[in-house]
């Protein structure tokens, strides 16, 4: 199973670790890269304001970006919304688990780094289950943004991963190569209204089919 080799390598190289190590790791407030249906992903615990704070100073990414995140289910996910339309309801149905990312009106209580400017969140539940088990053992979302430098490009391997961010990782999981072409769409979802934001992995045209009543191919 991915993320189950708990091999240390030398000491200048940081750990591939268990799930077990990795949740205790946030829960520490350290960071974490693991595996996801697109990209290898970069974790931190978004109840932690030093974590999100670590997370973006090692991403080298301003504050003013926000990042989404992984549920382990949909009632996780839609946690962290104040309202869920019908439309979001539809969308999560058709396409989740998988890399659709829903970006809902946050509730008070998310951190103002993880919101962005119209007030909504983003949050997805994973296909992957190392990310979706990362996420139910923390019991509540994790960050999903791409394990990588900002301005390159994300990982596909633990290799990758481990390359452009080193020792500033705690636990590194092991998921092979993700052969993925695409990121997670990002769509937002404000009542009846609905936007793509950044088109991934799940197309408008499957988006509307579903919104539509019509049978996904």
């Amino acid at each position: 199973m991915p993320g189950s080799s708990s091999t240390k390598l030398s000491a200048s190289h940081p750990k591939i670790g268990t799930i077990e190590e990795a949740i205790d790791a946030l829960r520490a407030g350290d960071l974490v890269v693991y595996p996801t249906e697109t990209f290898y992903g970069l974790a931190a615990d978004p109840s932690s304001k030093s974590a999100l704070k670590r997370l973006f100073a090692v991403k080298g990414r301003g504050a003013a970006k926000t990042v989404a995140m992984i549920a382990a289910d949909t009632r996780s996910a839609f946690s962290l919304a104040r309202e869920v339309s019908p439309i979001a309801r539809r969308l999560a149905e058709c396409f989740w688990p998988g890399p659709l990312t829903l970006v809902l009106p946050a509730r008070a209580q998310i951190a103002s780094a993880l919101v962005g400017s119209s007030g909504g969140v983003g949050v997805r539940v994973s296909s992957h289950p190392t990310a979706r088990a990362l996420a139910a053992g923390l019991e509540r979302p994790i960050t999903a943004t791409s394990a990588n430098r900002a301005g390159e490009l994300p990982a596909k391997t633990l290799v990758d991963a481990r390359r452009a961010l080193g020792r500033k990782v705690k636990v590194y999981l092991e998921g092979g190569i993700l052969r993925t072409g695409a990121p997670s769409t990002v769509l937002e979802v404000v009542g009846d209204r609905w936007r793509i934001i950044r088109e991934g992995a799940v197309s408008g045209r499957q988006i509307a089919a579903a919104l539509a009543g019509e049978t996904l191919e």
